[in-house]
């Protein structure tokens, strides 16, 4: 990443020219440091805001993936475990496939995970495998469920550690601004300021 600007120790010339130049630094600085601030506050809200919704999508995960399981169940009880062989036979492709977009937050880019439907078996097709198609057709439905909810599970914690991690960057850059970069250009104006105050004394003193 890019460093932080350090001020110099050295007291710069005290001159008109230069307390114009730090004045302006100065300016700059306020400037960077309230649109930082600003950037951070919204980030931190986004953050928020994901964080309330992973929540709320791992306790429906917790339904939905105990649903599945019993209807999983179902379809053992009613065709035998062995089903799964002839399942799997009738499987060509993938019927999920995820793509990705990308989603901008205050500069932040968060990728987001999206679910791409591919031709899905009929239920007519799946009864043709006999005893239980119907189960499977259910569990399957109860299934994708879960899929897709683990999906958008994955696209939001994807989300929240982009986030925390550009977030810890821009407040290290607030601080360094606020804490390091402002006091220093501050101390410099009033540096400048004291010395031409003296240069101007001298001078009124020697007329």
């Amino acid at each position: 990443g890019r460093s932080e600007p350090q001020m110099s120790s050295q007291k710069p010339a005290a001159t008109r020219m230069a307390l114009g130049i730090v004045r302006q630094r100065l300016k700059g600085a306020t400037k960077g440091h309230s649109l930082l601030k600003k950037k951070s506050d919204a980030l931190t809200m986004r953050l928020r805001a994901i964080l309330g919704k992973i929540i709320e999508q791992k306790e429906f995960m917790g339904t939905k993936f105990r649903e599945s399981s019993f209807s999983l169940a179902e379809v053992y009880w009613a065709a035998g475990e062995d089903i799964k062989y002839t399942v799997l036979e009738t499987a060509s492709s993938a019927q999920v496939k995820v793509g990705m977009n990308v989603d901008n937050v205050a500069g932040v880019q968060l990728p987001v995970f999206e679910v791409k439907k591919q031709h899905q078996s009929t239920t007519s097709e799946l009864t043709g495998l006999g005893k239980g198609g119907q189960q499977i057709a259910n569990c399957r439905e109860s299934f994708a469920k879960v899929l897709d909810t683990l999906i958008a599970l994955a696209s939001l914690q994807t989300s929240f550690v982009t986030l925390d991690a550009a977030i810890k960057v821009t407040n290290r850059r607030v601080n360094a601004l606020e804490y390091v970069v402002k006091p220093n250009l501050e101390s410099t104006v009033q540096y400048i300021l004291n010395e031409l105050d003296e240069l101007e004394r001298e001078e009124f003193f020697r007329l």
